[in-house]
């Protein structure tokens, strides 16, 4: 005689969620909150609805679950339809839309480059954070927004997707929770259910204006003690766009808790370096393994001319288990700049055989190219840029390159069209702008040469260089 064991329903539903099972999870959770009578919302006199009814809340939640921290992508509608207007005339050191006014005491963009939005660069590559706010709907085509893939999201909510169209699905008795009947304030005051839902209604839903009000009435239960609902506010304001709010949230969160994801929401401040740079080093102080803080460390000590101590990170994340492209990049241009030249070419090597697609082979032959300036041999570096150009031929910085190494040799044509290609390609940098400026004067064309000037100098106001040049210009047009 054969003795079937079978589990307790509310124990399989949670052997099911522990297992990351998380359809079967809803489904015995839903056998569960069928059984007893009366309305489909948790009460005190059933324990064991309450269980049911929370685990299929998370169950659902996980099922489109996104985390934030990773997530950070903007659409074309958002980009070119944005109706937040920054001053056009901004107090010095206070604007946010020219790339020259950075107040966070980094390297200016003459060494370390920038995004079209006057971002600097990173040691991280996040979605949607290496391109700016394009000028054109053009432009906006045919910029990628993620990392992996040149591939523009066409809407917001291209990040939301997964979660705006969990709601959407038909469901033969309606959806699990209705939001418009809900008593929020019952909720708030249940701090163990109230989470569960939170989650449920952000990232399920994706309802942040009833997250957020659910969210400030739970902080306010909780006598403002609890720096959990506090991350959550920040959070919803955060996905609203009211990053001052946000910080302000975040902030008072990390006094009464230090979370490395708090921490990191902190460091997302746009043209701050310094203060970034302290960020990432707290959460080092909470996970000394967290790749995104070594990688960005590393690369803000090697823009501030510090390969040496840049080169002790990158290590770090070698020891760590880290074996990429982008890793063996980083070690050669570190060894090179370091003085290590035993290592540079080695590593370049091992980064070509691990590049995954085109545009990281591009980068690493792009820095094999400057290794070549550095030592000298020109020609090795105008194969380099080449070799660039031939995996990915939008390399706006290649272009301005081989339009110098053109104008060393005396080809001020083919210069000429190569750094007119690398202006239109990247109008956020101003070496294409500068060279072109500095070419144009030579064979006596001031006016393109002023117009191009005028260019530089809006991509860069710091660069003295251009003023010089803008100078000399406008006391040839007096003398006319």
């Amino acid at each position: 005689m054969g003795l079937e064991l079978e589990l307790e329903p509310l124990f399989q539903a949670w052997s099911y969620f522990r297992r990351r099972k998380f359809r079967q999870c809803a489904d015995v959770c839903s056998q569960l909150l069928e059984r007893p009578p009366g309305e489909q919302e948790p009460d005190s006199e059933y324990t064991v609805f309450q269980a049911a009814w929370s685990l299929k809340t998370r169950a659902l939640t996980e099922m489109v679950y996104v985390d934030e921290i990773d997530m950070d992508q903007e659409g074309i509608a958002e980009m070119m339809l944005d109706e937040n207007a920054i001053a056009q005339v901004a107090r010095p050191g206070t604007s946010l839309k020219l790339p020259g006014t950075s107040q966070g005491g980094g390297p200016s963009p003459a060494v370390r480059p920038v995004t079209q939005s006057g971002r600097p660069i990173t040691g991280f590559v996040r979605p949607s954070t290496q391109s700016g706010r394009p000028s054109t709907m053009e432009q906006a085509i045919k910029t990628p927004r993620t990392a992996l893939t040149a591939r523009p999201i066409t809407s917001a909510s291209g990040g939301y997707v997964r979660l705006g169209t969990a709601s959407m699905l038909t469901n033969p008795d309606g959806p699990f929770i209705k939001l418009s009947r809900l008593n929020l304030a019952k909720y708030a005051q249940k701090p163990k259910l109230a989470k569960a839902l939170f989650e449920y209604i952000f990232h399920h839903e994706n309802d942040v204006k009833n997250a957020l009000d659910l969210a400030a009435l739970a902080t306010e239960h909780a006598q403002f003690k609890d720096w959990w609902w506090k991350v959550q506010i920040g959070k919803c304001y955060y996905r609203l766009g009211l990053y001052r709010e946000a910080e302000k949230q975040f902030k008072s969160a990390l006094k009464q808790q230090d979370m490395v994801d708090t921490i990191l929401y902190l460091a997302k401040e746009m043209n701050n370096i310094s203060s970034a740079a302290e960020y990432y080093k707290d959460v080092l102080k909470q996970d000394n393994t967290h790749v995104e803080a070594i990688a960005c460390i590393g690369s803000n000590h090697f823009y501030s001319d510090q390969p040496e101590i840049a080169l002790r990170f990158y290590r770090r994340l070698l020891q760590m288990g880290v074996y990429n492209c982008q890793l063996f990049n980083n070690l050669g241009l570190c060894c090179f700049y370091a003085q290590q030249y035993d290592m540079t070419l080695s590593s370049f090597e091992r980064a070509l055989f691990l590049a995954e697609n085109e545009e990281e082979t591009a980068d690493v032959w792009y820095n094999l190219g400057h290794v070549a300036v550095g030592i000298g041999d020109l020609n090795l570096a105008y194969q380099c840029f080449k070799l660039t150009l031939v995996n990915n031929n939008d390399y706006a910085e290649a272009y301005n390159n081989l339009a110098v190494l053109e104008m060393r040799k005396g080809h001020i044509e083919q210069a000429r069209a190569l750094l007119q290609t690398a202006s239109s390609l990247a109008p956020h940098m101003y070496e294409p702008h500068f060279n072109f400026a500095i070419l144009s004067e030579k064979v006596g064309d001031l006016q393109r040469s002023y117009t191009a000037a005028q260019k530089s100098e809006e991509a860069f106001p710091g660069h003295v260089d251009t003023q010089q040049l803008i100078k000399q210009l406008k006391q040839h047009f007096a003398m006319l």
